[in-house]
């Protein structure tokens, strides 16, 4: 008689592996929690490797000190978890000072003592009414120091935009997929909420005459060359400030988007990769361009040799007078200034980019083509921004046709009856 295989005895710390009635893998073990403590953890898979894997790997992020995320952590010990562990190496900086504001003022004040796993649709509801009703003066003590406003109950309704719970929203979605992939959820309670409708935000771009005017009026400032690239090309503003000479082939009329300059929060002015990958993209420059861009270039010289040892060599484009990056900041003040003393219709500096797409589409350009010379991700994008301008060219077209119908009979121009229309 065959001896009983004896079970293999499991490593110390490898916790505990066995097969449900279900027929999924579940192991279980501690580890180092959000809140410091050792809890243990439970993590699923098909196989019995899958879960040993996913386990292994958890205990592996707690021996080096990292805390994991365990099914009874409270909301707020997961928000702080995930911004910590995980966002914090996937997100660029600024957006993850963004995400991190946003759980700070709003997402663990609202839901922080909730348990993650015991989380509703109706808790995430009721949290997001809340914050569009409720004062925000009132909520954070904004005017307590100040003694007056909410701090002497004459409340100023103070209230979030819907665009702003909108983002909120977001965030706690993207923090509860996460703990879905990591088997801590059965599923995202948040994506079960209908998100706010809010009104896009309304931007006035430039018409043909004003953008005419703005060039004629740019043409003594010192920044020519930038203006008239962001108004023929539509380059973003970090794009073009991060823009470096030998990202231009003057020769061919190309310029390659590779970079954006940016101002963190630790390293100060940066050159970050582009937005999205789609950003990264190589656009076709005008005749205009090239001519502003060789005086540009020519000015540059000439600053860097009154400069002397003074200059900066950063190999921008766009430059202060001794060499150093242009503040996104300071641009924009200064953007502002010019709009002022040539008596032009103040805009956002981003407007000149609507004003890009909006002109182009004007002249029947291809969509897609206005997509690529943008740089968004998909044209689904590009066609949502500017829907008002494709209505007012359907507003054309059905113009353009009620006036061919509205013409003679046995135009010459007609085409045959019988012909194929494509």
């Amino acid at each position: 008689m065959t001896a009983p295989k004896r079970k293999t005895a499991r490593a110390n710390g490898e916790g505990t592996i066995y097969q449900r009635k279900d027929g999924r893998w579940e192991a279980a073990g501690y580890v180092l929690a959000a809140d410091g403590t050792s809890k243990r953890v439970r993590v699923y898979g098909t196989t019995r490797k899958q879960a040993a894997d996913k386990l292994a790997e958890k205990i592996a992020d707690s021996n080096r000190g990292l805390p994991v995320a365990t099914a009874d952590s409270t909301v707020g010990d997961y928000l702080t978890y995930w911004l910590g562990s995980v966002a914090v190496h996937r997100l660029r900086e600024n957006t993850h000072t963004r995400y991190a504001t946003c759980v700070r003022l709003h997402l663990i004040p609202g839901l922080g003592t909730r348990k993650i796993a015991r989380l509703t649709a109706k808790d995430v509801r009721t949290f997001l009414d809340r914050l569009r009703t409720t004062c925000q003066c009132c909520t954070q003590g904004l005017d307590t120091k100040r003694k007056e406003c909410c701090a002497i109950d004459e409340c100023c309704q103070k209230r979030l935009s819907p665009l702003t719970v909108t983002y909120v929203h977001s965030v706690l979605k993207s923090v509860l997929e996460h703990a879905v992939r990591e088997d801590e959820l059965p599923r995202n309670v948040a994506r079960n909420v209908k998100p706010t409708t809010h009104r896009p935000r309304r931007f006035q771009p430039l018409t043909r005459t004003e953008a005419r005017q703005f060039l004629d009026a740019a043409r003594a400032d010192r920044l020519y060359a930038l203006y008239e690239l962001a108004l023929r090309t539509g380059l973003r503003k970090g794009e073009l400030l991060g823009l470096c000479w030998e990202d231009l082939d003057l020769n061919a009329g190309t310029a390659a988007i590779r970079r954006s300059l940016q101002r963190t929060r630790t390293g100060g002015l940066t050159l970050l990769p582009t937005k999205t990958r789609a950003s990264e993209r190589r656009i076709a420059l005008s005749t205009e361009c090239l001519h502003s861009l060789k005086k540009h270039k020519e000015r540059q010289d000439r600053e860097r040799g009154q400069a002397g040892s003074a200059w900066s060599d950063s190999g921008l484009v766009f430059t202060t007078p001794t060499g150093l990056p242009l503040d996104p900041a300071n641009l924009t003040r200064r953007f502002r200034s010019f709009l002022d003393r040539a008596g032009l219709r103040r805009i956002r500096f981003h407007d000149l980019r609507h004003s890009t797409a909006t002109l182009l589409l004007e002249q029947g350009v291809d969509l897609v083509v206005i997509k690529e010379l943008l740089g968004h991700a998909h044209i689904g994008v590009t066609a949502g921004v500017y829907a008002h301008v494709r209505l007012q060219l359907q507003r054309d077209a059905i113009d353009a046709l009620g006036h061919a119908l509205g013409g003679q009979d046995d135009d010459p121009d007609d085409p045959p009856a019988a012909a194929v229309v494509r």
